[in-house]
């Protein structure tokens, strides 16, 4: 097993990517925790993970929270291994319909939270820990309103590479996942119903060169790579998990003759 008694925190892993990861650390040998806001998704996560799975409620955006939850692990388990920063949200931030509390409030969630979680968890790192930060193709992308989302995901790219010259004398390495289209439960935030989910991803699936979704199984098993010691010697890069969006977005089904 990859994992094999080390010790993974993962935020908002009760739904999504980090509820898939979370899966994946426990099946490859490690002790897990997970946090999220909501508690009956956390209960059910918890559930679904097995008994051996510390689940503890914490918004992102509370500092104290945070901080209360690291406490708690390291209780627990004992200091960490992995730190997966997954937790964060995406809505429309068009200009001239945007409050300053709504984006604020996302690049609090998606980007400061993410710092803070790092530092709170920074003294209880093993050396040789592996960090991984949670990014989006969002911030390459350039799509017309979701400005604060994106400009939150383009301050984890540059705060990947900052943290790993940062950890690097601690034998800690900091890597980014980069996650495409992903079918997940985030997707409700910003889509009506369920067909018109569906119409969203039929419409975005047009624009990704292998025609689909990522699946949130399919960005776990990048995460894993990042955190094993399969990639001991990366640090302050990125996987991008996209189906080519970004690497080679003229592939795409819309491009394509006949």
């Amino acid at each position: 097993m990859k994992l094999a008694n080390k010790v993974a925190l993962i935020t908002r892993g009760n739904s999504g990517i980090g509820f898939a990861t979370a899966r994946l650390f426990v099946a490859e040998g490690a002790r897990v925790a997970i946090t999220g806001r909501n508690p009956k998704t956390l209960q059910q996560a918890a559930k679904e993970l097995g008994d051996g799975v510390l689940a503890l409620q914490a918004d992102v955006t509370d500092i104290e929270a945070t901080e209360r939850a690291v406490d708690r692990v390291v209780k627990q388990f004992g200091n960490l291994d992995i730190v997966f920063a997954n937790a964060g949200f995406h809505e429309i931030t068009p200009v001239g319909q945007t409050s300053v509390e709504q984006f604020e409030r996302i690049i609090r969630a998606n980007l400061t939270g993410v710092f803070f979680t790092i530092q709170t968890a920074a003294p209880h790192l093993n050396e040789g820990a592996s960090i991984i930060l949670n990014g989006s193709v969002q911030a390459v992308l350039g799509i017309p309103g979701f400005t604060a989302y994106a400009a939150a995901k383009g301050g984890i790219r540059t705060m990947t590479r900052n943290l790993a010259s940062e950890f690097a004398p601690r034998k800690i390495r900091v890597n980014q996942v980069t996650p495409g289209a992903t079918r997940t439960p985030i997707w409700s935030l910003i889509v009506p119903t369920d067909d018109a989910e569906k119409e969203l991803e039929q419409r975005v699936s047009q624009s990704i060169p292998l025609g689909r979704y990522s699946e949130a199984d399919e960005v776990a098993k990048a995460v894993l790579y990042l955190a094993s010691d399969d990639s001991a010697i990366l640090t302050g890069t990125e996987i991008v998990v996209d189906g080519g969006a970004t690497g080679s977005p003229l592939g795409a089904p819309i491009y394509r003759r006949g």
